[in-house]
């Protein structure tokens, strides 16, 4: 019973930080275009793409660590 609290609080962590990434992701693509409509569609900051990429990085590591769990409950290891 203890192992199924401790994969309920990781899980449910993994959704905190999934939508807290998912937010700074749309944030910054908010501050990305914000600037391009600014600027005239010209080059963006260097900064900002850096922080775009940043939050894709993010984005993706959560992904693949939300397959790594849901292959762990698909061969029984998690229930």
């Amino acid at each position: 019973m203890q192992k199924l609290a401790v994969w309920r609080r990781q899980e449910q962590q993994l959704v905190e930080r999934w939508n807290a990434a998912i937010e700074r992701h749309r944030v910054v693509h908010e501050e990305l275009s914000a600037r391009r409509v600014a600027q005239g569609n010209g080059a963006p900051d260097d900064e900002l793409v850096l922080k775009v990429r940043a939050a894709q990085a993010e984005i993706e590591a959560l992904r693949r660590q939300v397959a790594r769990l849901k292959r762990e409950f698909i061969s029984g290891e998690r229930f």
